[in-house]
């Protein structure tokens, strides 16, 4: 357990913060990956690719001994000297690594991104342009805005577990928004773009995918109001490497919701 507001002591607060059209400001993109070869070179080329007018990237990619050549890959990129490496001694969840890598962030911004095709990173351009013209600290990209309907696994996780899958993560934002008197379409996304400084005075406690939840919860909890955008979203398949569990996962995330909306925030 990583105590956030002990890694982000000493930042200016919100009402300091730069202004984006006049300055450069600083991406802190977090990449944990475990046993991702197939897809995780591709993956970081897009990303060192993507330009945003007046941001530089700090690339920070958290390795959790991998066992499929997955490690080897981020070590060629770590001696180019294009990304800042982390390695784990072996795997102990997505949330665990996060905050790994939020202990080393240096950015004014903190995007987390996983090491799949899922998500395009296409969207940060939409991410950085909302932040812009709304003066949000904190932008989500939703996988259901700009749908038909609420299913965005139309393809890719199976037959049958991906509507088991939407069905279960549209209970979940029910009782999410419920709970904490929002009206979020996607709570469970990855694409999370917000200021570092947001973080302060949180600790954040998960370490598997719940963590991307409790991180929701927590800032709405402390005043800080996410606005949504729609994002492109590939869902993949079990075989093709996805790691979500139903049961495992979905329990977690209740208790996370739960434990988030009255335990102390730090």
């Amino acid at each position: 357990m990583i105590p956030i507001d002990t890694i982000t002591r000493g930042i200016p607060q919100q009402g300091s913060k730069p202004k984006m059209a006049t300055q450069t400001t600083r991406w802190s993109i977090i990449i944990p990956v475990y046993q991702e070869k197939a897809t995780f070179r591709q993956l970081l080329d897009a990303v060192l690719k993507v330009e945003l007018v007046g941001v530089e990237k700090e690339i920070i990619v958290v390795e959790s001994n991998s066992t499929d050549g997955t490690r080897a890959l981020v070590q060629e990129f770590e001696a180019k000297g294009l990304i800042k490496a982390i390695y784990e001694d072996k795997p102990q969840g997505k949330g665990h690594a996060v905050k790994a890598g939020l202990g080393v962030a240096t950015g004014d911004w903190i995007l987390i991104q996983d090491a799949d095709l899922e998500y395009d990173v296409a969207d940060y351009a939409a991410l950085w342009r909302s932040a812009e013209e709304s003066g949000s600290d904190f932008v989500m990209g939703s996988r259901h805005m700009g749908r038909e309907d609420w299913r965005y696994r139309r393809s890719g996780a199976g037959k049958w577990f991906g509507p088991i899958i939407d069905g279960g993560v549209w209970l979940l934002t029910q009782f999410f928004n419920t709970l904490y008197d929002v009206s979020l379409t996607d709570p469970c996304t990855m694409f999370k773009l917000f200021r570092r400084d947001c973080l302060e005075g949180i600790t954040l406690r998960s370490d598997g995918f719940e963590m991307d939840l409790e991180l929701v919860a927590k800032l709405i909890r402390k005043g800080i109001q996410p606005l949504e955008i729609p994002v492109t979203y590939n869902a993949r398949s079990f075989a093709e490497g996805k790691k979500v569990r139903i049961l495992r996962d979905g329990r977690r995330s209740l208790v996370t919701i739960v434990r988030s909306r009255f335990s102390p925030l730090s």
